[in-house]
C-alpha cells in the first residue's frame, strides 16, 4: 500500500512539474511573439463599424494649442517622433505598434493614444506595469492635452505642437 501511495505522489508531482513547464513556455511565447490572432474573419459589430468610419474620415486640422505629434522624451527609444495625424496610435513592444518601445517594462500592446472630437485621450490596454500620468496610474481612458507627459514603463512620452 505504501509503494502505491508513493508512486501516485511521484506521478502527481511529475504532472504538476510539466504543467508548470508548459505554462512558462506559453508565457514566454506570448511575450516574444504577441497574442494569437484568429484567422477566421469576424463580422464587425456596429460599434466597430462606426469607429472604422470615424477613423476613415479625414481628421480635422489641429487648431491653435492642439498637439500635432508625440515625442519620446526618456527611455531606450528617446527622440522618436510620431505624427498624431496617424491616430489612433498604439504604444508597445509589438510589431504593430506605431511607437515601438524596446523597454522590458512595456507590454506588447501597452497603451493607445486616440482622438475623440477635439480631445486627445490615452488609454491603458490592460498592461502589466500600467500607464501613468504623473504619478497617477490610469484605470480608464483619460483626456490629455499639449505638454502632457505619459509614462509607459521606463519611457516618457509627451504631446507637442
Amino acid at each position: 500500500m505504501q509503494e502505491l501511495t508513493l508512486m501516485l505522489i511521484r506521478f502527481a508531482y511529475l504532472a504538476i512539474l510539466w504543467i508548470f513547464v508548459f505554462g512558462a513556455i506559453s508565457v514566454i511565447r506570448s511575450d516574444m511573439f504577441g497574442a494569437r490572432v484568429d484567422s477566421a474573419p469576424a463580422t464587425p459589430s456596429r460599434r466597430e463599424r462606426k469607429a472604422a468610419e470615424r477613423a476613415a474620415a479625414k481628421p480635422p486640422k489641429a487648431g491653435r494649442g492642439q498637439p500635432t505629434k508625440v515625442v519620446v522624451l526618456d527611455g531606450p527609444s528617446r527622440g522618436t517622433t510620431v505624427s498624431l495625424a496617424d491616430a489612433p496610435i498604439l504604444v508597445g513592444r509589438g510589431t504593430d505598434a506605431a511607437i515601438r518601445l524596446e523597454d522590458d517594462y512595456v507590454s506588447t500592446r501597452h497603451a493607445r493614444i486616440a482622438r475623440s472630437g477635439e480631445t486627445w485621450y490615452v488609454e491603458d490596454l490592460g498592461s502589466t506595469n500600467g500607464t501613468y500620468l504623473g504619478s497617477q496610474r490610469l484605470t480608464q481612458a483619460t483626456a490629455i492635452s499639449l505638454g502632457t507627459r505619459v509614462r509607459v514603463g521606463k519611457t516618457t512620452l509627451e504631446l507637442k505642437k
